[in-house]
């Protein structure tokens, strides 16, 4: 809850009869509508799927990075940072189409690496375009030969990408690339953006007029980011939703980098939800991938309307559990408490750790919890239910009259604690924003935390403001004489 309280208040008719506070812009509900295609009809159109495709460290995340023009995927001088499908929007020569960067593809792989692999796999046979990359410095390897006899039998369209031509030395090298089959190899340099426009240009002219695959979304779905420590279960909750494979799962911790998105059908309802790596500790101490794979994180939580924060029924609630979870109230998103591995505790324990629960809970109360198992799938039918009723309380509006009739009875039975031998007085309130809700009280004095706490807490009790943080902010109105100095 903020505590914002401040002197320069404005006049009580800066605001208006429907609750928008004017003089004050920033406290006005705002919403970013996202770019998409349409059809003939009006309606959102998928985009055409781009794979990009290659063996470990061979730039294929940088040459993301280069075709949607922005640093979005996280790239570092080491092999096998990205794992996963990860999914980003691209717009060249007024065509969008979605790049999808994936984890490096070999023929042999064991353990994680075999995941990884097989998403690259997947991303192969479901791609409307595939890009090959190859290391133009090493030229074309026995992993290069096996992935082209792969996408042979996928028979998708297959661009061929010389990465790291940085200079005219490394010319040769690339023509030695017409061995693979593919054609004509395109030399590029993802790092500096030599020949990007013209790789950009065999993209755009290879796709089809229309995706291979279409999921009958006529609207955009609501955004619902999976938080949690590392290791949680938030790639098996997202795979267990979408019944496909969809991020890597390995019981090794920080397996996700990048944030994975997936559209999930739920009680007949599209939502997107989007798979984020796990916290470890702080942005500001963080190095390497993880420093880049927190900052994806946050910024996963701001494009977000809902946070389902994932938390191990099994052992004790830590600290990192509590930096999520404050992480989230301080973005203003709605929040659901998911307790997963919950099939994992035993009878005896159950009612000791629904006690420490509530307890490490304890400032959100108002946030629904429930109880699942990612990998099992039980009780993940609760968890449209809760997104709908947080999503319905981030958005509520309560009209200006309602609001200040029902302050009044609440005021007038328990009124403001004396502070400085003066009582202040509650002179008006508006609800200035939604998402989250947003409310502005306007005073003749100073109202302590606790009071401000009091009103919050009614506010809930009587509007029900079941899984949404509300916000509480106060304005102090200015004496006669200071406003005519």
């Amino acid at each position: 809850m903020s505590e914002d309280q401040t002197s320069d208040a404005a006049p009580l008719d800066s605001v208006s009869v429907d609750g928008i506070w004017t003089d004050d812009a920033e406290l006005v509900g705002w919403e970013d509508a996202p770019f998409q295609e349409s059809d003939e009809e009006g309606q959102s159109a998928p985009s055409p799927v781009v794979a990009i495709v290659g063996r470990p460290n061979v730039g294929k995340s940088t040459l993301v990075n280069r075709v949607i023009g922005r640093r979005e995927a996280v790239v570092q001088d080491i092999p096998g940072v990205t794992r996963d499908r990860v999914a980003y929007d691209g717009l060249w020569r007024g065509r969008t189409f979605t790049v999808v960067d994936t984890g490096g593809w070999e023929p042999d792989a064991r353990g994680m690496a075999a995941s990884v692999a097989a998403q690259a796999d997947r991303a192969m046979t479901s791609a409307d375009v595939v890009i090959m990359v190859v290391d133009a410095a090493v030229g074309a390897t026995a992993t290069d030969e096996a992935m082209v006899r792969a996408l042979r039998r996928s028979k998708v369209p297959v661009v061929l990408v010389a990465n790291k031509v940085d200079d005219e030395r490394v010319m040769a090298d690339v023509a030695a690339l017409w061995s693979l089959g593919l054609g004509e190899p395109f030399p590029v340099s993802a790092l500096h953006g030599r020949g990007s426009g013209d790789l950009l240009d065999a993209i755009v002219d290879a796709l089809p007029g229309a995706p291979r695959e279409r999921f009958g979304v006529t609207a955009g779905p609501r955004r619902v980011a999976l938080l949690g420590k590392p290791n949680v279960g938030k790639s098996s909750l997202l795979n267990k939703l979408t019944g496909d494979a969809r991020s890597v799962v390995h019981h090794e911790a920080g397996t996700t980098v990048d944030p994975v998105d997936s559209l999930v059908e739920l009680d007949g309802e599209v939502w997107r939800f989007v798979d984020t790596a796990g916290l470890r500790r702080r942005v500001s101490t963080a190095s390497g991938t993880e420093f880049y794979a927190s900052l994806r994180t946050h910024s996963a939580l701001e494009a977000a309307e809902v946070a389902i924060v994932l938390v191990d029924a099994a052992e004790p609630m830590t600290e990192q559990d509590q930096r999520v979870i404050s992480m989230v109230i301080e973005s203003g998103r709605a929040l659901v408490v998911a307790m997963n591995k919950a099939d994992l505790v035993d009878a005896d324990r159950r009612a000791e750790s629904d006690r420490e629960v509530d307890r490490d809970l304890s400032r959100v109360t108002w946030a629904e919890r429930i109880n699942i198992s990612a990998t099992t799938g039980r009780g993940v039918h609760r968890i449209a239910p809760a997104l709908r009723t947080a999503l319905s309380s981030w958005d509520k509006r309560i009209p200006t009259g309602r609001l200040n009739a029902w302050l009044s009875e609440l005021v007038a039975a328990t009124p403001p604690p004396v502070r400085g031998g003066r009582q202040p007085r509650v002179l008006f309130a508006t609800q200035a924003a939604v998402r989250p809700p947003t409310f502005v009280l306007f005073t003749t004095g100073f109202l302590e935390a606790g009071y401000r706490r009091f009103i919050e807490r009614r506010l809930r009790e009587d509007f029900d403001f079941t899984g949404s943080p509300v916000r509480i902010n106060v304005r102090v109105r200015e004496k006669r004489s200071a406003r005519k100095k």
